[in-house]
């Protein structure tokens, strides 16, 4: 019971000042309770009384306790010092290199449950009781303690990306000739035109995605109708510029439909000086026949993207936004025509050019290409 009777000595005038006026004025809730908590001790007031009747809502006596031995260690320092209470001792940041270190190592069966059934097996990523496990400190911590902790230490969970890289050994020689049609266009938008080229298909049938939908019919479904699935291929062209878009649709997209789809650019920008087409090494745009018919065509210079570098083709996006607003889980399963019209329909709104399409690709803002185009 001694415990219960412990009393604090406000040592100085102006720690009790302080200590008044944060409890009226500070900003912080959780501030203002402490210090009301700290001032009711010192006025004789057991701690025990002060956690259950003497504050707006009763506390657990170990909290009342924490802030007060707090308040004895470091002064009112120590009660802003923990906002949210958790570990206090003074050796948490000496872990966060041991900590990041261990994280980069894939776990291994020594760091599981103990309790698992036997064999057990290594998991993949660390879960809170993997973290806990692999560090003798935490071995007696809560899983919100170890959350806590990792929090504390700047570590957070955070969803993961995937490393795309481009083996090709002549990326940057690519990359800067692209820069340079790019400068050219930027220059003299009047004569020069650069139009990203590529190609996507679709299907009949609709692909899966959130929707609004009533709880009690459980999720969306994405119908199939009473067809077989069926694909249509696209190929477009983007400009880089004004944002215009081009294309061509067709059950098969081979070298009849890629010259075709270069002649018709060269048709609607025949007026220009430079048509600069920029596309990946697919074989069928690498092929002599191909390569041929776009050689009569007098102003298109073709300009070739690095291998396996899709990032670097702004009209993946727009593929992108086409099956977002057109494809997903839509209900024209049983009406392949009309499906294959609004897709038409959704390339058709961009015909006369768009900014809003220029910002969503990425050429417009602070993207790479972007910066090359508004100079």
């Amino acid at each position: 019971m001694a415990a219960y009777l412990r009393t604090l000595k406000i040592k100085s005038r102006n720690a009790r000042k302080r200590l008044i006026w944060h409890r009226d004025h500070a900003p912080k809730p959780y501030l203002r309770e402490r210090c009301a908590a700290i001032l009711k001790i010192a006025d004789g007031h057991a701690p025990y009384a002060v956690a259950r009747s003497g504050l707006l809502k009763p506390r657990d006596p170990d909290t009342i306790y924490a802030w007060l031995n707090a308040y004895e260690a470091d002064g009112f320092d120590g009660l802003v010092e923990h906002p949210h209470g958790g570990y206090r001792g003074p050796h948490l940041d000496d872990h966060r290199a041991e900590v990041a270190e261990r994280l980069r190592q894939p776990p291994d069966v020594a760091h599981l449950d103990p309790r698992a059934p036997s064999p057990a097996v290594a998991p993949c990523r660390y879960r809170l009781e993997v973290v806990r496990a692999s560090f003798d400190w935490l071995s007696d911590y809560s899983l919100s303690g170890v959350w806590r902790v990792l929090d504390r230490l700047g570590i957070g969970w955070k969803h993961g990306y995937i490393n795309y890289w481009s083996p090709d050994p002549q990326y940057r020689t690519k990359v800067r000739f692209i820069e340079k049609c790019l400068k050219i266009v930027a220059a003299d938008p009047q004569h020069n035109v650069a139009i990203f080229v590529d190609e996507m298909s679709y299907h009949r049938w609709p692909t899966a995605a959130h929707d609004w939908t009533p709880k009690a019919d459980g999720y969306p479904l994405a119908v199939h109708g009473n067809c077989n699935n069926q694909q249509w291929r696209v190929i477009g062209g983007l400009n880089a510029y004004t944002g215009q878009v081009s294309y061509r649709q067709n059950y098969i997209v081979g070298r009849e439909q890629v010259i075709l789809f270069h002649q018709q650019l060269y048709h609607q920008y025949r007026r220009m000086d430079n048509l600069f087409v920029i596309e990946d090494n697919w074989n069928v745009h690498t092929h002599p026949d191909v390569q041929a018919a776009v050689a009569e065509l007098s102003n298109v210079t073709m300009a070739w993207l690095p291998t396996y570098a899709c990032w670097l083709n702004p009209i993946e996006k727009l593929w992108k936004w086409l099956r977002q607003t057109v494809l997903h889980r839509h209900r024209l399963s049983d009406r392949w025509p009309e499906l294959r019209q609004r897709v038409g329909g959704f390339f058709d709104q961009f015909r006369d050019g768009s900014d809003e399409l220029l910002r969503y690709v990425g050429l417009l803002g602070d993207g790479r290409f972007a910066k090359v185009l508004r100079v």
